[in-house]
């Protein structure tokens, strides 16, 4: 049994028209490799600001309030699991916004 050359076409056309549309898109979309720069620095940053902060804090601390533990060690750690969450969240936020356009589609 031959196959309808109809549907050939049909199925050529769709498949021709699905490609265009990811073109275009990708063309308009803003997620391209600047976007990906720019967003592996901001969670570099949002990672190292807090933990620079912590130490410089501890830092001063340790010289004017000495304790019988390390201020530096103590509030860089805390700086640091601080810019894990706000880069976790940055990260959070952008994979949303990456799966609703997908499912817009």
């Amino acid at each position: 049994m031959a196959a309808d050359p109809d549907k050939k076409e049909d199925f050529f056309s769709d498949e021709i028209s699905k490609k265009e549309q990811r073109k275009l898109k990708a063309l308009q979309d803003k997620n391209g490799v600047w976007f990906g720069l720019g967003m592996m620095g901001m969670v570099g940053w949002s990672v190292a600001v807090p933990t620079l902060m912590g130490a410089a804090l501890g830092i001063w601390l340790d010289k004017d309030y000495p304790q019988y533990f390390s201020w530096t060690l103590s509030l860089l750690f805390i700086g640091l699991v601080t810019g894990i969450v706000i880069a976790g969240y940055w990260v959070k936020n952008e994979d949303k916004e990456i799966h609703k356009n997908d499912s817009d589609e």
